[in-house]
């Protein structure tokens, strides 16, 4: 029995001879600090000298952070996490690697956080490829000139305030006036367009969030869209990464020439997450006590919207950053720095929206610097024609209100522009294609809606474009390509048109 012990053993160790002379154990140095203070989503850090500006961090807890601010005696580390079972004395250390996010085509249909982790119950993320949240905006010798339209289906907008692919047009206006509401439109809109959509909620109720993205479930362009959350719940950090990280996602998608609509809902939570992380880390408060680089904190981000040239990929990344202004203040710090980052904005006014003139889109105070050229161009005299009579108009109604006496012709401006606020006006969750808009409005231009009542022309114009549907074929088709309507369509246009708003008999022929 001693003998075979004795065997037994000797076997072993000669095994393990044998390992430890084919196996070579390298050295590797880590380099571990210690977490020196915790505070509000932030931590201070000692004892890692080679840690690089922007570094993943990861702590004993599994929480991770980023090296943000690098100071002589310690580093100041932003929580990309809660700070549960994190305190003074806890082992922090180096990743070697900057905060990225998972990319590619198992992202459609899902719901991420900012780390691009699931928070939609639906499984795993089946994808190895992952992108860094910052990256270089493409350069200015690749980048090609806005050509096509990016239709919202909403009319006061694709007619007189158009936007783009590859443009950043800016939606702003007071809390609870429609801004995000107009965004949404925007995505259900590109339902059949070829266009993937990123929305990026930052600092918003999760109540609302949730309601968004049952929204996009029921009109089934979820699975063709990513939705990433950093609610108001989550740390400053995640608020500060999120909408980086969906540029990044979208970025995926344009290099393989995708269209892409990306909607940072919204930027003024963004700055203030990133003006409290600043405050916290000890940098110096500037104006509203913003940090001095916070205009590019957003430009650097919006300049990664764009539209490529065929050879470098030809997809386009069109951004529409929405602000929330506080009493229609627009000249305060963050709009304005917004405003000239962006290729126009989209302005909604509380005193529309109070009388019900939705969506309240001021169109005085909206611009589109860019989407004019890519604009569809049965658009364009259209359009030209109900600028300048709304307009007039609005000049016209405020001079009317002084009780002045008016001869026929101003009566007939307004008139014809009170029709023409009317026909403008467009109910939530449902646009409507750039055939239907351009009838409608054509019919308001020639004057087909001046002799109906003004409480009925919404009603009436709604009718004409439900009666629009499979008819005109050859017209509709024209305008989806790119051609202009000539005299002859329009005046088919208008027949039908005036064979649908005729009073009811007539009407009830017509849709027969």
């Amino acid at each position: 029995m001693n003998h075979y012990f004795e065997q037994s053993l000797l076997q072993a160790t000669e095994r393990l001879d044998d390992v430890l002379q084919n196996d070579s154990f390298a050295l590797r140095a880590r380099e571990v600090g210690r977490v020196m203070q915790v505070s509000t989503g932030v931590v201070r850090v000692k004892g890692l000298p080679g840690a690089k500006a922007m570094e993943l961090l990861r702590f004993e807890n599994g929480v991770m952070g980023i090296a943000f601010n690098l100071d002589p005696d310690e580093i100041g580390v932003v929580l990309l996490g809660e700070k549960t079972d994190l305190s003074a004395g806890s082992r922090v250390e180096r990743t070697g690697r900057v905060v990225d996010v998972p990319v590619g085509k198992a992202l459609l249909g899902r719901v991420l956080d900012a780390l691009g982790q699931p928070l939609d119950n639906a499984g795993a993320i089946n994808t190895d490829l992952r992108w860094p949240i910052e990256r270089e905006a493409q350069p200015i010798i690749e980048r090609a000139p806005v050509t096509e339209p990016l239709q919202t289906g909403i009319k006061v907008i694709d007619a007189l305030i158009p936007i783009g692919r590859g443009q950043r047009q800016l939606i702003l206006g007071d809390r609870q006036t429609g801004k995000t509401a107009i965004a949404i439109d925007t995505v259900l809109n590109q339902h059949d367009k070829n266009v993937i959509t990123v929305y990026c909620a930052i600092g918003q109720r999760g109540s609302a969030v949730a309601k968004v993205i049952d929204c996009l479930r029921k009109a089934d362009v979820l699975k063709n869209s990513v939705v990433l959350v950093a609610s108001g719940e989550s740390t400053p950090g995640l608020q500060y990464i999120a909408p980086y990280a969906a540029t990044s996602i979208a970025e995926w998608f344009m290099a393989r020439g995708e269209d892409v609509l990306v909607i940072y809902d919204d930027l003024t939570r963004h700055a203030h997450a990133y003006r409290e992380l600043s405050l916290l880390l000890r940098r110096p408060p500037g104006r509203e006590a913003y940090p001095g680089d916070i205009f590019y904190l957003h430009s650097r981000l919006l300049e990664r919207a764009t539209h490529v040239k065929p050879e470098f990929g030809g997809g386009s990344l069109t951004a529409l950053p929405i602000i929330e202004t506080q009493a229609q203040n627009l000249s305060a710090y963050i709009p304005t720095n917004l405003i000239s980052i962006t290729d126009g904005q989209v302005y909604l006014s509380p005193t529309l929206f109070q009388k019900g003139e939705l969506p309240a889109v001021d169109v005085g105070k909206s611009v589109s610097r860019v989407g004019g050229k890519a604009q569809l161009p049965g658009y364009l005299k259209v359009s030209g024609q109900l600028r300048l009579a709304y307009s007039q108009f609005e000049e016209l109604e405020a001079f009317a209100r002084f009780g002045t006496r008016l001869d026929d012709a101003t009566r007939q401006s307004i008139e014809r522009g009170r029709r023409v606020r009317e026909i403008l006006k467009q109910d939530e969750n449902k646009p409507l294609s750039a055939f239907e808009q351009i009838v409608v409005l054509i019919a308001v231009n020639e004057g087909l809606f001046d002799s109906l009542p003004v409480a009925e022309v919404k009603k009436l114009g709604s009718r004409l474009g439900d009666a629009l549907l499979n008819q005109l074929a050859v017209q509709r088709e024209k305008i989806r390509v790119g051609k202009r309507l000539s005299d002859e369509d329009k005046a088919l246009v208008l027949d039908f048109a005036r064979a649908v708003l005729a009073p009811e008999p007539m009407s009830h022929h017509a849709d027969a």
